[in-house]
């Protein structure tokens, strides 16, 4: 199990005062709003809980959006490695607003049954392929946005997940060489309605998956040279505090290197796309009887490294 929330924040925030990093730890890029900011800018939280450092205001030149700074590859990445060397103000964290790492990608793309674990509790075969699916962007949400409980669905499920962000573009891309197009990785909740996904819809998945706010991301960019290993993290899920699933990356049927290699073959991967790498087992639709999110709920996602997003059920 992973520490709560809370607990993990209050771990991070000493971290603060320990600057400078070394360049090549802890690269966590963010996107945030604050009150004495017009619009979204970009940042670097300081650690997995801490404030966060205006890449914008050490750079003016940098671009405002995360698509449009990976777009730019190395170029922007060194400006970002020379702030996170340099002894700069940090905005504490209660005076910003945490957006999705990335908001409007080209896609987000879905990967279903890629837990052994999770495959186990289905009592299902585990794929010989990668099973693609997608979610719109209009989907994505923050870190600490509220899901929507729309009234069309009445099953209503988490579902917690890595997620991979592009850094380079690329079609037919070699599994030995998908690392290089990879930027970093972030958490996800796969928020889906299982009667529109499993019933529904000629029971094609996207709409049980695509509903407005079905996609809360971040809180931050981890940049891949900051992840010891994005197939050995725990990753775990909480309902109202109580641990729903817990499991580890390293229970992925398919690796991030070939669920490129696999994706790219039917579509070309531009910088900013989001794949969610799939859920472990614990989701609702499967308890006995099946529980599903109610209007209060909180469903906190973690993944050891990257951090935790909080989202309230409204």
């Amino acid at each position: 199990m992973l520490v709560s929330g809370r607990s993990r924040l209050l771990t991070a925030l000493p971290q603060t005062q320990k600057w400078p990093f070394q360049p090549s730890r802890d690269m966590r890029l963010v996107q945030f709003q604050a009150p004495h900011l017009v619009g979204p800018h970009l940042g670097l939280e300081t650690g997995n809980g801490g404030g966060v450092i205006n890449l914008n205001a050490f750079d003016p030149t940098l671009p405002k959006t995360m698509t449009q700074f990976l777009e730019q590859g190395e170029a922007t990445l060194s400006v970002a490695r020379r702030a996170l060397a340099a002894q700069l103000p940090v905005l504490p964290r209660s005076e910003v607003t945490f957006l999705a790492p990335v908001t409007r990608p080209d896609k987000v793309v879905c990967v279903g049954m890629n837990y052994v674990d999770h495959c186990k509790e289905q009592n299902v075969p585990v794929p010989k392929e990668p099973i693609i699916f997608s979610k719109f962007a209009s989907s994505i949400v923050g870190p600490y946005d509220e899901v929507v409980l729309p009234p069309e669905s009445q099953e209503v499920d988490w579902e917690v997940e890595l997620a991979v962000v592009i850094g380079k573009k690329g079609k037919h891309i070699k599994a030995t060489d998908a690392m290089a197009h990879v930027a970093g990785f972030t958490v996800a909740d796969d928020v889906s309605a299982r009667d529109w996904q499993m019933r529904r819809n000629g029971k094609q998945w996207l709409l049980g998956k695509t509903f407005d706010t079905f996609c809360p991301l971040g809180p931050a960019l981890v940049t891949k040279d900051s992840v010891a290993d994005p197939h050995n993290l725990k990753i775990c899920c909480r309902v109202n505090g109580e641990v729903v699933q817990s499991s580890n990356t390293n229970q992925m049927v398919f690796k991030t290197e070939e669920l490129i290699a696999w994706v790219s073959q039917f579509v070309t991967f531009y910088p900013g796309d989001v794949i969610l790498t799939g859920t472990p087992p614990g989701v609702g639709v499967f308890r006995k009887p099946p529980v599903f999110l109610k209007k209060g709920d909180e469903v906190q996602c973690e993944i050891e490294e990257l951090g935790v997003i909080i989202n309230k059920v409204v």
